[in-house]
């Protein structure tokens, strides 16, 4: 029971403290980060034009290694849906989102429940509410703890593979991700996918650091943004649980060769 009392306390406050985090709608920070040569769309026409949804940009837009590129209008993150207005669950709804997946936990939720877009599935995808408390209560702070936690928590690889089914096997249909800034476990369930359609890890690093740019963090602060050890240390956890990206997504996430052409067919042109 006293393990469970800290589990709660430590989510609850997390998911207050980043509830709190930047208004929607604030000024943005003065410079995103350097685009490399695979970034084709700017942030303007990557962002989502959402009233009350923090972070919300499409993740097309990015040319891979093999010169392809990630198609636009399928894949959507963002920070949670709780103060979406009715005009951007409209906005979603023209999107033809087709799934809402919530990587949040049972407390994030209920301190904060989505608004979700006619038409579209509530799916839940909890990431680490089977984390050990101690990593529930760094979560707030985004550091490297967390970030391993997204690889080696119980449930864990489950969800993120969950939402990478839900991509694969909506054709013509979009997919939105969040958790509740849409930057942690947003930001690798992200890195991820566009991993697996190949694109290369600084263009991946740079989608990731967007979150710093839309969500107005300054450098260091790391309740409203995100630094690159803690992605570098998500990677890293990779290559320490399964000896390569690969076997990550084949034995981890537990993906097939047949799962990852469907990402790939629906995804790039």
């Amino acid at each position: 029971m006293g393990h469970r009392s800290i589990r709660v306390t430590a989510a609850v406050v997390a998911a207050a403290t980043i509830a709190l985090g930047p208004a929607v709608g604030t000024a943005l920070a003065a410079d995103p980060p350097a685009a490399t040569a695979s970034v084709l769309d700017t942030t303007t026409q990557r962002a989502l034009p959402l009233q009350g949804v923090a972070n919300a940009r499409d993740l097309g837009g990015y040319r891979t290694a093999d010169g392809r590129v990630v198609r636009t209008g399928l894949v959507f993150r963002t920070g949670d849906l709780s103060k979406a207005t009715s005009a951007d669950l409209g906005a979603l709804t023209a999107r033809k989102v087709r799934y809402i997946d919530d990587l949040r936990t049972s407390y994030e939720r209920m301190l904060s429940p989505d608004r979700v877009p006619a038409g579209a599935t509530a799916n839940w995808d909890d990431i680490i509410g089977q984390a050990p408390p101690q990593v529930l209560a760094s979560s707030m702070f985004a550091g490297s703890d967390l970030y391993q936690a997204f690889i080696t928590a119980p449930g864990a690889n489950q969800s993120f593979a969950n939402v990478l089914r839900d991509i694969a096997r909506t054709p013509g249909e979009a997919v939105l991700y969040h958790c509740s800034a849409g930057k942690d476990r947003t930001g690798w369930m992200s890195a991820v996918l566009l991993t697996v359609l190949g694109v290369d890890r600084k263009t991946v690093d740079y989608d990731f650091m967007l979150s710093n740019y839309y969500r107005n963090a300054r450098p260091g602060d790391m309740v409203n943004g995100v630094s690159q050890s803690a992605l570098d240390a998500a990677f890293a956890q990779v290559d320490k649980s399964y000896g390569s990206f690969d076997n990550y997504v084949h034995q981890g996430l537990k993906l097939t060769n047949a799962d990852v052409a469907a990402l790939k067919a629906k995804l790039l042109r």
